[in-house]
């Protein structure tokens, strides 16, 4: 049995990978692949409760993932329906073109903490088609926000999917994971952004002939719907800790509140007018597409991890490296060519909480490189092919332009880490 479950996950795998070949939604493959996955391992068990046991366990674990993603994609749906975004975008001001990157770099770091790394890659992308004209310099400053975001979201446990996911698997706090990655996140980001501004140090920003102007007028409600999103966003991490309550909780809270809020401040509104402002509306614009594929791969993983496949995987790393931190680099690697999604989901599957307690280095460490390793490919991340599809940015000019100085933003920071569990470790024996 163990041997049809890989061979048909890896088929599924493969089906995903080739999306853009094939023209098939990595949707299809991933949810194919999940039912019949768990239709081998029910036959093969020959034990019904216990796999609908395990069923169960698996739904509600994805059912977790699912209501976070979608109440915080929504969030922000409805915060740029109302032109929340203006606020920031309609700030920035510069005639360096050096000064202009270390603006949208840091802005992008942070940004991507709160909001997720793909929506930020979105906005700053679209945005620098407002500020710059020339093509070059639009694909370089693509290349720094997707290093920016996905460095940025790694370090927060609501800014990128995988750390989400290992904060609400328990593998991960909010707290100690904030302070613990986010001196290699901003290394990660640092690197690629010295060698741009070194470079572009001379060099002036040339603006299209339409300036960029606020829009307050269009957008009333803009600042309200800003702060209020981001609010509830920033709150999701604090209520988990004063509550208790799992993090989806804290997310269907606040788009609630907001939903409240933005049927009061419309309701005067005639309903066409207020129609693409509603919170409904904002629902039917998220990305089910990236739902769907989560739970299919989420439940097709999980398959592998009920029948021990996973953990037999695990215990065959670590007899061939016998170092987690070179197992767990190769795994943030591979996420350079695969999605990290389900490396990371086989990776909670693979190592078990009894042995790897919560914050400890193989969790903390897995989130960073799974986080940050995407950005070596424009393919290795959702920020990466948000921002391909938007700039049209070239598979090999990126790696020509953007890899290697990615990949050396990764190793640094992945050193950054090490070194201070080492130097931490170092304090707490000599204390």
């Amino acid at each position: 049995m163990e041997i049809l479950l890989v061979a048909v996950f890896f088929v599924t795998y493969a089906a995903i990978t080739l999306e853009h070949q094939t023209g098939v939604n990595k949707s299809a493959p991933a949810l194919i692949g999940a039912v019949v996955l768990w239709a081998i391992y029910a036959f093969g068990e020959g034990n019904m409760p216990l796999v609908t046991e395990h069923l169960n366990e698996s739904l509600v674990t994805t059912a977790q993932i699912i209501f976070f993603l979608m109440g915080a994609m929504t969030i922000v749906e409805v915060v740029d329906s109302h032109g929340g975004f203006e606020i920031i975008t309609s700030r920035i001001r510069t005639k360096r073109l050096s000064t202009l990157m270390w603006l949208v770099g840091t802005l992008t770091f942070f940004l991507s903490a709160v909001l997720d790394n793909l929506t930020t890659a979105i906005v700053m992308v679209s945005l620098m088609k407002k500020l710059l004209s020339k093509r070059e310099d639009r694909l370089v400053f693509a290349g720094v926000i997707i290093i920016a975001a996905n460095a940025g979201g790694a370090w927060s446990p609501i800014g990128d999917v995988t750390t989400t996911m290992l904060w609400i698997g328990g593998q991960i706090t909010a707290m100690v994971i904030m302070q613990s990655l986010f001196l290699p996140s901003v290394v990660a980001a640092l690197v690629p952004m010295l060698f741009f501004s070194w470079k572009m140090r001379h060099a002036l920003v040339e603006s299209p002939a339409e300036s960029l102007q606020p829009q307050s007028d269009l957008y009333p409600h803009a600042n309200l719907m800003f702060f209020l999103g981001l609010g509830t966003l920033i709150a999701v991490p604090v209520f988990k800790t004063l509550t208790g309550l799992p993090p989806y909780m804290a997310m269907l809270l606040g788009l609630g509140l907001l939903w409240l809020v933005g049927d009061l401040i419309h309701r005067n509104k005639v309903p066409e007018e207020k129609q693409h402002l509603t919170l409904a509306s904002s629902l039917s614009r998220i990305d089910m597409g990236s739902l769907t594929f989560f739970i299919g791969i989420l439940l097709a993983v999980a398959t592998l991890e009920h029948s021990h496949v996973l953990t037999s995987l695990a215990n065959w790393l670590d007899t061939v490296f016998g170092r987690q931190d070179v197992i767990v680099v190769l795994i943030g690697l591979a996420s350079a060519v695969v999605d990290n999604v389900p490396l990371v989901a086989a990776a909670m599957g693979m190592y078990d909480l009894a042995k790897y307690p919560t914050d400890s280095f193989l969790w903390e460490f897995l989130a960073f490189c799974a986080g940050t390793g995407g950005s070596i490919l424009v393919i290795g991340s959702a920020a990466g092919v948000a921002a391909m599809g938007l700039e049209k940015i070239n598979f090999f000019w990126y790696v020509k332009h953007i890899s290697a100085l990615a990949l050396v933003g990764y190793f640094a920071g992945a050193l950054v880490y090490i070194f201070q569990l080492v130097d931490s470790r170092t304090k707490c024996n000599f204390e």
